[in-house]
């Protein structure tokens, strides 16, 4: 007898572990005698003499970067000088010798200046000797809000606000902050020029973009300022953009401000840029978990993303398949995707994309016995809220009638978190201190 909560639970929490950070970073970054080896898919691809650097510093910011931390402390011990990294408050763990910042995410704060620009004179004074090791994960971002020129942080936190709003995707809105940024778009990068650095990379963007990936601290940029211009010219949003935004982007299209390091960029030449888990990763072992219980399972893609509303529609079509016809694969059934999807926000109320997701599917496989679609934010955490995500079942839209609560008005205000919250079917993991966005699961069952 299938118990679809039960073998739910089994599948999230076999992604969520897949991409464990102190584990990802540990089987990427071994030691071998004196010399400090980078391993991809267990093949190695670099190696360091650590004889030949005189300090080693540790940065990085993210919501995985603690346990990130620990695993390369864990690897080298006291051969480490020092270093600063800032993780979401809560999202911490025991260091030695790393300096630990919590800040503000999804909207930033003032911790998170602070410890920008500590990072920032850590790589100032690294020289041509001295090897930096770079832990980079989901929500880095938020956690480095250094704004450039006369930008205040308000202002800059007010554009983001705006985009996300809008529903532009993370690569815009990335593309928008890079510009906007000390240290974004390869900036980390020139600050620790001529250094020798590793940049160990947890992905949460759509297609693991490297550039996109917390924007791209160490990476080169391709955009340009133009570019972040041209996105808020997409979306309307030019009345509404601190006019201290609009000028300093303004500035940059005209060639008054130096634009963010390129990929032709000398300085990139002494830097290693590695992803050591990814969403595709997650929905691999989420696979595997549901075979292991007996679905027949596959993945849909890792690389979903749009409009929530869009995206719920055709998982719940897909559903719906199942159980009329046994496409594309026949019950028991366990259809996997991973990515990133957007929300356009009309209400005041609360939620994030994989609760708004839920929602959006309750009323979509309304009536449509034995099938549950839930979606997942590999981080715990679902917008500002406490939950990670919520499932929906055929018959969520019927038992919500029965409390007198109505899909269509809490959709209406983007409020799905209270209604998951009264039926009980809010999905809750606490931090997990990962992040590679979102994982969807659709099961179905005779």
């Amino acid at each position: 007898m299938i118990d679809p909560a039960d073998d739910l639970k089994a599948i999230y929490t076999a992604a969520i572990d897949a991409v464990d950070p102190f584990n990802a970073v540990k089987s990427h970054l071994l030691m071998q005698g004196r010399k400090l080896a980078l391993v991809d898919r267990g093949a190695g691809i670099a190696s360091y003499d650590l004889s030949a650097y005189e300090r080693i510093f540790i940065v990085g910011a993210g919501k995985a970067t603690a346990p990130m931390a620990s695993a390369v402390e864990t690897i080298l011990g006291d051969r480490i000088t020092g270093g600063c990294i800032c993780v979401k408050y809560g999202y911490t763990r025991r260091l030695g010798r790393i300096e630990t910042i919590e800040a503000a995410h999804p909207v930033p704060d003032e911790n998170g200046v602070r410890a920008a620009a500590r990072i920032m004179d850590v790589l100032h004074g690294a020289r041509e000797n001295d090897l930096v090791i770079s832990l980079i994960s989901g929500g880095g971002s938020a956690l480095l809000p250094y704004p450039s020129g006369s930008i205040t942080l308000d202002e800059k936190r007010a554009t983001t606000q705006l985009l996300l709003k809008s529903g532009a995707s993370i690569h815009e809105i990335n593309a928008v902050r890079k510009h906007l940024s000390r240290v974004k778009g390869g900036n980390m990068a020139r600050a620790a020029y001529p250094a020798t650095v590793i940049n160990l990379m947890i992905s949460d963007v759509v297609g693991d973009r490297m550039d996109v990936i917390a924007s791209g601290p160490f990476v080169p940029d391709n955009s340009r300022f133009a570019d972040g211009l041209a996105i808020i010219e997409k979306y309307s949003l030019r009345p509404s953009v601190p006019a201290s935004v609009i000028d300093c982007l303004e500035r940059g299209a005209s060639g008054l401000e130096d634009e963010n390091p390129g990929g032709g960029s000398g300085i990139f030449k002494n830097v290693r840029n590695l992803i050591v888990a990814s969403n595709i990763m997650a929905c691999e072992a989420a696979r595997a978990e549901a075979i292991k219980r007996g679905y027949n399972s596959l993945i849909l893609s890792s690389l979903v993303e749009g409009d929530t509303a869009d995206a719920a529609f055709w998982h719940s079509r897909i559903a719906k398949e199942i159980v009329q016809s046994g496409n594309p694969v026949p019950p028991p059934a366990c259809i996997i995707s991973g990515g990133e999807t957007t929300v356009r926000v009309k209400g005041g109320g609360l939620g994030g994309r994989n609760m708004e997701f839920a929602l959006q599917s309750a009323f979509f496989i309304d009536g449509v016995d034995n099938v549950l679609v839930a979606s997942i934010g590999t981080d715990g955490s679902d917008g500002p809220t406490d939950a990670a995500g919520a499932c929906a079942r055929g018959s969520t839209v019927r038992t919500a009638s029965g409390l007198g609560l109505s899909v269509r008005d809490y959709l209406d205000r983007n409020d799905s978190y209270h209604f998951f919250e009264r039926l009980g079917d809010l999905i809750i993991t606490g931090p997990t201190n990962t992040n590679v966005m979102d994982i969807r699961v659709i099961l179905a069952w005779e």
